[in-house]
């Protein structure tokens, strides 16, 4: 069975810009998607469809689901669900063990960015699965073949089952930079041990050799990532995002929101155990 990758898409799924990227990424990765569909939920399923929500109605929104599922180019299929959010998730995840759960910018453009920062960080926590968030505007790079690492320098270990990075420098033939900023707060790491963690949790087959890691002294954090992103024309940033944050640890929630808000490309989040 091919691996799989959820799509949470909104009631207006045709102007889901992920749902397109999620399905180019398909493609190489040799995956098939899932798009999910949360009834209750105020970031998938807005006000509006609320009021419309009658038998007829949920009719009309699974033959456009399936419609919109037939007409991608990898095989999709679609999952509606009646829970709240995090059980719908939890459940599609349990069921298909996708590679990576991807969310785009909801339907309605006013929606706050704070919503999907919330959204995608109760996704690492619920699931402990990878999650891609992809910007409304911005990229044009596809597939992404020049990845990002953004890494705090302490130590990290990754949930199980997280070959989704591997699996795109495979399939794309990519290749994987490293970025670790750092200020006059923080201790800084050995070079060594910043690559000795990214081996030890198979992020890449070989590697990366020193001259591929970067070291920015900057004093905001986001922002240094972001100008290395940029000076490299990264087109995928890849974060480790912490369940909890370490004492001295620079990739607090506040700064993955920051990257997740302010990033012209996407965005994918790794959940680590610690």
């Amino acid at each position: 069975m091919s691996p799989s990758l959820v799509v949470l898409t909104d009631f207006f799924a045709v102007s889901n810009r992920a749902l397109s990227y999620a399905a180019g990424l398909a493609l190489p990765l040799e995956a098939h998607l899932v798009l999910l569909h949360v009834r209750h939920d105020g970031l998938l399923a807005p006000a509006e469809y609320h009021a419309g929500h009658t038998p007829e109605g949920e009719q009309r929104t699974r033959r456009a689901l399936e419609t919109l599922a037939s007409a991608q180019p990898v095989p999709a299929e679609v999952d509606i669900s009646d829970d709240y959010l995090p059980e719908a998730v939890q459940e599609v995840v349990r069921r298909h063990q996708p590679l990576l759960l991807v969310l785009g910018r909801p339907g309605l453009a006013d929606a706050p960015q704070e919503i999907i920062v919330s959204t995608a960080m109760d996704l690492l926590r619920q699931t402990q699965s990878p999650v891609l968030v992809v910007p409304t505007v911005g990229w044009d790079a596809f597939p992404p073949r020049r990845l990002l690492l953004a890494v705090d320098g302490e130590p990290f270990r990754l949930c199980p089952n997280q070959r989704v990075v591997q699996r795109l420098l495979q399939a794309n033939g990519g290749t994987l930079d490293v970025v670790h900023i750092t200020d006059d707060d923080h201790r800084r790491p050995d070079a060594a041990d910043i690559l000795r963690s990214i081996r030890q949790n198979d992020l890449v087959d070989d590697g990366p050799s020193l001259d591929r890691l970067h070291e920015l002294s900057r004093q905001r954090i986001a922002g240094g990532v972001l100008e290395e992103a940029a000076r490299q024309e990264a087109d995928l940033l890849v974060v480790v995002a912490r369940r909890h944050s370490l004492l001295g640890s620079l990739f607090h929630r506040s700064v993955t929101a920051q990257l997740l808000q302010e990033s012209p490309i996407p965005v994918l989040l790794l959940p680590a155990q610690d």
